[in-house]
């Protein structure tokens, strides 16, 4: 399903400032996406992963004592690797991503029928999420971290 979402992502999201999933446009989408050749079930999955991501940014964020720790569960970490929340935890420390952020990604990946998530899995979500969140400067930080073939180096 990862890929379907990659695929809104780049066809969509990356595209049209204002995206907007509309009963027409969804309708128009998944003719799209299945002219693509994804699997209908996929299709479907994916644009209720997009509506739930909406429905979260829409939502009021808490904030977070600076000092409060994050433990993940046995259940995260047996899905996202120790590299990919190391990520988040960079990201976080270096406050490109809040605390609520950081756990609304961790949320969209854990939704993903998927195993495991790779790192590149968790930065695909990262991106998405910061796009949803007009965030664009943020956004191009992640990109560059994901298509950059070294990876991402602070110095």
């Amino acid at each position: 399903m990862l890929e379907v979402l990659i695929f809104i992502y780049q066809n969509y999201w990356d595209k049209h400032e204002a995206f907007e999933l509309k009963e027409t446009d969804e309708a128009i989408m998944a003719y799209e996406l299945s002219q693509a050749g994804f699997n209908h079930q996929d299709i479907l999955h994916a644009v209720d992963w997009v509506k739930d991501l909406r429905r979260s940014v829409e939502q009021p964020q808490y904030l977070q004592d600076p000092s409060a720790l994050r433990i993940f569960c046995e259940m995260e970490r047996d899905k996202i690797n120790d590299e990919s929340l190391n990520f988040l935890c960079l990201l976080q420390k270096s406050d490109i991503i809040t605390a609520y952020e950081r756990d609304l990604i961790i949320d969209r990946g854990m939704v993903l029928p998927q195993e495991t998530l790779s790192m590149e899995d968790i930065r695909w979500i990262t991106m998405m999420v910061l796009w949803d969140e007009n965030r664009k400067q943020d956004y191009l930080f992640v990109e560059d971290a994901l298509f950059n073939p070294k990876g991402l180096s602070l110095q």
